[in-house]
């Protein structure tokens, strides 16, 4: 039985599985695609093996998961595609209604945090489909990330304020940003881990022969959306895709945080899979 490996459908991950594609590694390996919330629900569900999933998922299921090493997504300052679009600056959001992409629960934790604990803030938050206009038409701002908050940045006017919350939180915590981990099932890792181990160095040569060839990716990616590959060159760029020290304390200072907010019932530790 071939693993089953949950890829999240947005242009963040298109470096990691350019290589896998070029190489045909694809051949070897079940991959399912979807969104961060999707994913997060599958591999609960033990319908999926491994997968990236938004880091606060991996903090609610813990005990069920080890943590692939050396490979998330996240940013040390700006991310380009965890943006909120504001009417008012954000200092003015007390009180307001805030509408929050119901794609994923990781940045939707994060904004409350950045609210309150730089701004001091309390805004009335509600879930709303990623489709900025609509959000706006009920809210002072909105929330949106990934090909969503891409999109909404290449298109929006000079008439709204845009914050890169990648840059909030390390203008708060001077910390890295880890917004999704490579989380794989427990009981996976401890059966098959010499197929987690293939899967893991052809995950790092993927990354790094895109990270190599960074024009080709960004010429690649640029063919299905709406973006210049120059753009996406920039935005693959100003991601992180490595898993430090210096992200593992910043994922650590978030489930911190979100702990007391109440956003999480514990502080997780990072199970970080040895190979």
């Amino acid at each position: 039985m071939r693993p089953r490996v949950g890829h999240i459908q947005f242009i963040n991950c298109f470096p990691l599985f350019y290589g896998l594609i070029e190489k045909k590694f694809l051949l070897d390996i079940d991959l399912i695609k979807g969104t961060p919330k999707d994913l997060s629900a599958m591999l609960q569900a033990n319908l999926l093996d491994m997968a990236a999933i938004p880091s606060i998922k991996y903090a609610q299921n813990y005990h069920d998961y080890m943590i692939m090493p050396d490979i998330s997504v996240s940013c040390d300052g700006e991310v380009k595609s965890i943006y909120l679009f504001s009417k008012v600056p954000i200092e003015d959001l007390h009180h307001r209604k805030i509408a929050l992409t119901n794609t994923s629960a990781t940045s939707q934790a994060l904004l409350r945090i950045i609210m309150a604990r730089k701004y001091e803030a309390v805004p009335e938050y509600f879930d709303s489909i990623p489709e900025l206009r609509a959000m706006l038409m009920e809210a002072d701002a909105a929330l949106l990330i990934g090909d969503d908050a891409l999109r909404a940045k290449y298109k929006t006017s000079d008439s709204l304020y845009v914050y890169d919350l990648g840059q909030e939180w390390k203008d708060m915590t001077g910390l890295p940003m880890v917004f999704s981990v490579w989380a794989i099932r427990r009981e996976f890792a401890e059966n098959r881990l010499d197929q987690v181990k293939l899967i893991y160095d052809a995950f790092c040569d993927s990354m790094a022969y895109s990270l190599e060839n960074i024009e080709d990716v960004a010429r690649k990616a640029s063919q299905w959306e709406d973006f210049p590959p120059e753009y996406l060159v920039e935005y693959f760029k100003t991601l992180r895709f490595d898993f430090d020290e210096s992200k593992q304390e910043g994922l650590l200072e978030y489930y911190r945080q979100a702990y007391s907010m109440g956003l999480l019932e514990h502080v997780p530790p990072l199970n970080i899979l040895k190979l």
